[in-house]
C-alpha cells in the first residue's frame, strides 16, 4: 500500500485538515494540543481492551480491579467486599483454595473478566451501558451472578461507565445522572460511622455501626468538617472514660471501644455531638445489622459475641421494637438500618408502620430489584441502601434507585467494609441525587477518598451545588 493510498483509506488528510481548521477557529493557544483533542473526538469511541488483575483491600482480602481501554485512555475500577452479607446478594465469587489468601482469591473472577467477558465486549461503545451490562448478564446465565461472579461483572461495569463518562466528554457523575434520567445534582448528607461493632470490630458490641449525620450543615464541606470535629471530640470522650487503648478503630476508620451497651455506644455519641457544639445540627443513625445475631430460635441475642452467655440480653422481636422506640424517644435519631434479620419482613414492617425513623433495607434488600419491588408493595421499610455491588452492575443499581425514589423512599449509597480507593460511589451519590451516602468515619484513606470526591464534585459545581441537607430524605408521611 503506497503513502497516498493510507491516506485516502484512513481519510487522514481530511481529518487533519478538519483538526487544523478548527484550531484556528478556536484562535487557540495550545494548536498542537487543540488539534491532538480534535484527532481523539474523531475516533470511534469503542472498547478496545480490557485487563483484569486481583489487588488487595482495605482489609488485606483479594478483590478484583479491571483496566478498560478506549481511544480516550485507560479507565480502571476495583470492586469492595462486605462482611456482614446478605444471604440474597449477588454471588462474590472466590478461588476457595486455602492454601492462597486463606481460600479469598479471586483469580476465578479475574480470568472470567480476561477470558470470557472482555472479548465479548471489545468493539462495544462504552456509553451504551445498559446494553454492556446485559451481554454480562446474558453471558453469566444465573440469576445471582453465580457463573462469572458479581465481583468480576462490578468492576467491568464500574470501569466502562467511567469510560462513558470520557467519552461524552463530561464528568462521572453527570453521566450517571444521564444514565439514570435524573436532572438535578445532589451533594448528599454524610452518614460518619463514628463507633464500630458487630462484624466490624472485635469488641462486645452488637449493633454494627453508630452515625452522625449533619443534616443541619449548609454544604458537603460543612457537613465534613463537622463530622470530623464530632469524630475527635468523640476520641477525647472515649479516652478520657476508657483509656487511649479504647481509641482503637474498626474496618471502617470508627472507634471500636470494648463496651456492651448499644445504649452506652449512643450516649458517647451524643456527648461528642454535645462536646463539638453541634446539637441539633447533627443527628444520629444506626445500622444494627441484626441478622449477625439472630438466633436459631428467631430471637436476637444482643450479647452474641460472648459464648454460651446467660441468654438475659436475648430479645423477641417484638422488645427489639420498644428498644427501638425508646432509643428514638432519647436520642436524635433518624434512621435505623436492618433492624431485623433479612427475612423478618413482618418486625421490619412494624417498625416501619410506627413512622418514627427511615427505616433501611440493606441485607433485606440487597439492592435487588425484585425485592425492593415486593418491599414497596408491602410496605416492609422506606429507604433503599444502595449497595452495587450486592447486584452486581451499574443498570441494576440505577434501576432500585429509581423504584425506590418513586416510591417516595430515601436512598443511601454505601461503602463496604472492606474498600478500595476507587471513589465511584461519590459520583453514583451525586449523579443519583440519593440525598445520603455512607462510606465510614473521616478516617483510613480508602474512607476518604469517597468524602474528598463529593469535596471536589462540590467545588466542580460552584453555585450549582445543591446540598441535601434537611432535605436528606423525601419527608415521610404518616
Amino acid at each position: 500500500m503506497s503513502v497516498q493510498e493510507y491516506l485516502e483509506k484512513h481519510k487522514l488528510s481530511m481529518r487533519i485538515e478538519d483538526a487544523v481548521n478548527a484550531a484556528v477557529r478556536a484562535k487557540s493557544p495550545d494548536p498542537v494540543i487543540f488539534i491532538s483533542d480534535q484527532l481523539k473526538r474523531a475516533v470511534p469511541g469503542v472498547i478496545t481492551k480490557m485487563k483484569a488483575r486481583q489487588i488487595v483491600d482495605s482489609r488485606g482480602n483479594p478483590t478484583v480491579e479491571v483496566d478498560l481501554y478506549t481511544s480516550k485512555g485507560m479507565f480502571r475500577s476495583a470492586v469492595p467486599s462486605g462482611a456482614s452479607t446478605g444471604i440474597h446478594e449477588a454471588v462474590e465469587l472466590r478461588d476457595g483454595d486455602k492454601a492462597f489468601y486463606m481460600g479469598k482469591g479471586v483469580l476465578k473472577a479475574v480470568a472470567n473478566v480476561n477470558d470470557k467477558i472482555a472479548p465479548a465486549l471489545i468493539g462495544m461503545d462504552p456509553t451504551q451501558q445498559a446494553k454492556i451490562d446485559k451481554v454480562m448478564l446474558e453471558l453469566d446465565k444465573t440469576d445471582n451472578k453465580g457463573n462469572l461472579g458479581a465481583n468480576a461483572i462490578l468492576a467491568v461495569s464500574m470501569a466502562a461507565c467511567k469510560a462513558g463518562a470520557s467519552e461524552k466528554g463530561i464528568p462521572l457523575y453527570q453521566h450517571i445522572a444521564e444514565l439514570s434520567g435524573n436532572t438535578k445534582l445532589v451533594l448528599p448528607v454524610p452518614a460518619f460511622n463514628i463507633i464500630n461493632g458487630g462484624s466490624h470490630a472485635g469488641n462486645k458490641l452488637a449493633m454494627q455501626e453508630f452515625m452522625i449525620l449533619p443534616t443541619g450543615a449548609a454544604t458537603f464541606s460543612e457537613a465534613l468538617q463537622m463530622g470530623a470535629e464530632v469524630y475527635h471530640n468523640l476520641k477525647i470522650v472515649i479516652k478520657g472514660k476508657y483509656g487511649i487503648d479504647a481509641c482503637n478503630v474498626g474496618d471502617e476508620g470508627g472507634f471500636a471501644p470494648n463496651i456492651s451497651s448499644n445504649k452506652e455506644g449512643l450516649d458517647l455519641v451524643k456527648e461528642a455531638i454535645e462536646k463539638a457544639g453541634y446539637t441539633g445540627k447533627i443527628k444520629i443513625g444506626m445500622d444494627v445489622a441484626a441478622s449477625e445475631f439472630y438466633t436459631a430460635d428467631k430471637k436476637y441475642d444482643l450479647d452474641f459475641k460472648t459464648p454460651n452467655n446467660s441468654g438475659a440480653e436475648v430479645k423477641t422481636g417484638d422488645e427489639m421494637i420498644e428498644m427501638y422506640k425508646s432509643f428514638c424517644k432519647d436520642y436524635p435519631i433518624i434512621s435505623i438500618e436492618d433492624p431485623f434479620e433479612q427475612d423478618d419482613w413482618d418486625q421490619t414492617k412494624k417498625l416501619t408502620d410506627l413512622n418514627i425513623c427511615q427505616v433501611v433495607g440493606d441485607d433485606l434488600l440487597v439492592t435487588n430489584p425484585k425485592r425492593v419491588a415486593k418491599a414497596i408493595e408491602t410496605k416492609t421499610c422506606n429507604a433503599l441502601l444502595l449497595k452495587v455491588n450486592q447486584i452486581g452492575t451499574v443498570t441494576e443499581s440505577i434501576e432500585a434507585v429509581n423504584m425506590s425514589k418513586k416510591a417516595n423512599w430515601g436512598v443511601m449509597a454505601s461503602h463496604r467494609s472492606g474498600e478500595t480507593e476507587d471513589s465511584f460511589i461519590a459520583d453514583l451519590a451525586v449523579g443519583l441525587a440519593t440525598g445520603q451516602i455512607k462510606t465510614g468515619a473521616p478516617c483510613r484513606s480508602e474512607r476518604l477518598a469517597k468524602y474528598n470526591q463529593l469535596l471536589r464534585i462540590e467545588e466542580e459545581l460552584g453555585p450549582k451545588a445543591i446540598y441535601a441537607g434537611e432535605n436528606w430524605r423525601p419527608k415521610v408521611s404518616s
